[in-house]
């Protein structure tokens, strides 16, 4: 099993893969900028074109831009405190100007690791089974969304259901996102929630994942507080911010 200390050290190497940056520019006292790249060892869900991602580790800023937006982006994180560059009201300044450029804050996120101080296999009043890659195959539905990304499917490889006689009813499956951390996604159909099921399969699952030698990883939005809540109820703690802008068209599109 991992230390914190070595989870923390393996998710900001993997964040300097994913940016061009270097491990060592997250702990920093100063905000750092380094030229915008997804390297081949980047998580796979990074994709071009990105104008500028901006990475907390709770120090400083770590920005990853493209050379024209560059002055730009340094203003922004000179002109303000580095945790206000992630919220409103400062976040507008920088997405009125970059918006002058075609581009649009676009991606928001917290992410969870877990403290291995307090993860361990939560109980469930449901029975739990370990799934792998080949249990996946029919439950690529609208309720196991989160859970499961079937635009990726070749990268969901493990799992952990909850069923009732038979009937899954709860699922947390990660995917192999890079080669040493997965990234967890939990579902619980409506009618089972608010029962612990969530935060027994996302801790089942992140001990899973540990055992083979991963780190496990837990995503979602700062305003998804049933989200959160799990993540921390299962044995994780908030680690790192990151903040992207895209093309505005993209942007367009996700918003119909």
């Amino acid at each position: 099993m991992f230390t914190n200390q070595e989870i923390m050290q393996i998710a900001r190497r993997q964040s300097a893969a994913d940016i061009n940056a270097k491990e060592t520019d997250f702990l920093e006292k100063e905000n750092v900028v380094v030229r915008s790249g997804v390297g081949p060892l980047a998580r796979k869900y990074y994709k071009e074109p990105i104008a500028c991602n901006l990475v907390s580790y709770g120090s400083n800023i770590v920005a990853s831009v493209r050379d024209e937006y560059r002055e730009l982006v340094e203003e922004y994180i000179r002109k303000f405190e580095f945790y206000h560059c992630f919220e409103t009201p400062n976040m507008h300044w920088l997405d009125e100007r970059m918006g002058r450029m075609g581009q649009r804050v676009c991606f928001m996120a917290e992410y969870f690791l877990p403290d291995m101080g307090r993860l361990t296999r939560l109980p469930c009043v449901y029975e739990l089974k370990v799934l792998e890659q080949k249990d996946f195959s029919e439950l690529y539905l609208p309720e196991w969304s989160n859970a499961l990304c079937e635009a990726r499917r070749e990268l969901d490889v493990l799992g952990v259901g909850a069923y009732e006689n038979g009937r899954l009813i709860g699922l947390a499956a990660c995917s192999a996102d890079c080669d040493s951390m997965w990234q967890i996604g939990v579902d619980v159909l409506p009618e089972f929630r608010r029962k612990g099921i969530a935060s027994s399969l996302t801790s089942n699952l992140a001990v899973e994942i540990l055992e083979k030698g991963r780190v496990p990883f837990y995503c979602c939005a700062w305003s998804n507080i049933g989200s959160a809540r799990n993540a921390v109820k299962s044995g994780f703690l908030p680690a790192w911010a990151e903040m992207t802008v895209k093309p505005a068209e993209i942007v367009n599109k996700m918003n119909g």
